[in-house]
């Protein structure tokens, strides 16, 4: 398949198979998809959240199969030991000698379930993984296999066991995913297919490593003007010091703004965004169409937002309708 797609145009429409032959298994989520895809073409970690039942894991799986790439799911529980996630190092009797037993994140996408029902150390663990795309075990440090995307999942509930993400882990994901039910055809569709116990469709792999690297240097020649990366940084600084925006309604909610780890995904997002589109340069709309996923786990909002029942959300959407391009 990848000697078949020479052209960066053929590159760019080979995107669409990729949703073709995910959805012989995956039922709608194409906006997951396509967040999810962002985050591998980019090397950016992506964190969704939503409810129980809504194909999280079999859309990462399915993706995986899609790009050909090695795929691990890992259970975060509250007993889940660092050992558990990079590996140890094993005592062999025959040799006399420790031998390195590697962890499930040796895989190009690891899908952590449940991420926040992991203590501490564990957490400070993959923080490793995530930024430095390395593992260290014992005095020994293995750099991970490219692609690596960690794809993280936790629900939006509270619930008694969880361990809160560390505002640094959290920033260490390019964008933050909220997974909304299907439509009702969507589940009508599940429903038909889930009643048939048979049903088991293969899915073809259609892009390849080398191929994703070829798109994610296309994407890297994505051109975007001065005027729209100055824009960015007005995006990210209104959320620092909305009250110089005019946003004074919003900055007594805000306790943290963005930190230029959301210049970057910004950055890199909305090249992506025009590539899937087919265009080579970067439109306003494209900086919009990711500016929530990028900065809504990234502004930390304080105790008044939370008694008022304000999100981040909407201050994202009040900091795009107030800032203005070329300002």
């Amino acid at each position: 398949m990848a000697e078949e797609i020479s052209s960066k145009q053929e590159r760019q429409q080979s995107l669409s198979l990729v949703y073709e032959e995910m959805s012989k298994v995956v039922v709608g989520q194409r906006y997951m998809i396509n967040r999810l895809l962002i985050g591998l073409l980019t090397n950016g970690h992506i964190l969704l959240e939503g409810v129980p039942g809504l194909a999280k894991t079999l859309t990462v799986n399915t993706l995986a199969k899609a790009l050909n790439l090695n795929f691990q799911r890992i259970q975060f529980t509250p007993d889940l030991l660092p050992a558990d996630l990079i590996g140890t190092m094993i005592y062999n009797q025959k040799t006399g000698s420790f031998e390195v037993k590697k962890g499930p994140i040796f895989a190009n996408l690891v899908l952590a379930d449940e991420i926040n029902r992991s203590p501490a150390k564990v957490q400070s663990a993959l923080l490793e993984c995530m930024q430095e795309k390395q593992v260290t075990i014992g005095e020994t440090t293995f750099p991970l296999d490219r692609p690596f995307l960690v794809m993280a999942t936790q629900n939006p509930v509270e619930q008694e066991g969880t361990y809160p993400l560390p505002e640094a882990q959290m920033d260490r994901f390019m964008m933050k995913v909220n997974v909304d039910y299907p439509t009702k055809d969507e589940e009508l569709e599940v429903m038909r297919r889930m009643s048939d116990m048979g049903f088991k469709e293969a899915v073809k792999p259609v892009l390849d490593k080398g191929l994703a690297a070829e798109i994610s240097n296309d994407i890297n020649g994505v051109a975007i003007s001065e005027i729209l990366e100055k824009y960015i940084i007005e995006l990210v600084f209104a959320s620092r010091k909305p009250a110089d925006y005019g946003l004074k309604d919003e900055a007594q909610y805000i306790q943290f703004g963005a930190s230029p780890r959301a210049t970057i995904a910004l950055h890199r997002a909305s090249r992506a965004i025009a590539y899937f589109n087919e265009r080579d340069f970067v439109l306003p709309e494209d900086i919009k169409e990711v500016a929530s996923d990028v900065l809504n786990h990234r502004i930390i909002l304080n105790y008044e937002a939370e008694a008022d029942g304000v999100t981040t959300r909407q201050i994202v959407d009040r900091i795009l309708a107030k800032v203005s391009i070329g300002k």
